[in-house]
């Protein structure tokens, strides 16, 4: 009998295994990996927080809170996946469509960061197409194979609250 880890971790897997067999196509592939490039270290939402300061000054305090909250959470994410220690996804017959900067796999980085951003700019700008930008990028994780999707939950939960609490 499963244990409900047990349960967790098979469910985990399974998730990951359709993400990396459904909706599949050359093109695509090309597409959300060029999109998560865009997500290494909180670049895109480092861009969006800089043109915002620079278009909109009478909120450039909001969107300077935003690329704070960023960096914070990479730290305490970066902190809390050497805690962890989990690898990442290995799918023999699967195999990652990117290369990854770490072998570390809980929280993902890219979801904790994307998720705070939205959390922070929201306050700026309209919250729907950030947080949909911010799930996209979560979902890209486990689609290219870097990433279970439990790790993506984990970055987005910790990203959320760290977008709230950042001062």
């Amino acid at each position: 009998m499963r244990t409900g880890f047990g349960l967790l971790a098979a469910l985990d897997l399974r998730l990951l295994r359709l993400l990396r067999t459904r909706g599949h196509s050359p093109g695509l592939e090309r597409t959300v990996i060029l999109y998560a490039r865009t997500g290494e270290n909180g670049l895109l939402w480092h861009a969006i927080a800089g043109a915002g300061a620079l278009l909109a000054p009478r909120d450039r305090r909001l969107y300077l809170r935003a690329t704070r909250a960023v960096l914070l959470t990479l730290v305490v994410n970066s902190a809390i996946k050497a805690l962890i220690g989990r690898a990442r996804p290995a799918l023999e017959e699967l195999p990652a469509l990117t290369p990854v900067i770490s072998g570390r796999s809980y929280p993902s980085a890219h979801a904790s960061t994307s998720f705070a951003a939205a959390q922070a700019l929201s306050q700026a700008l309209p919250g729907p197409p950030l947080f949909a930008a911010a799930a996209a990028m979560a979902l890209s994780r486990p689609y290219l194979g870097v990433h279970y999707p439990t790790d993506i939950v984990a970055g987005a939960v910790l990203g959320n609250a760290l977008g709230k609490l950042s001062p």
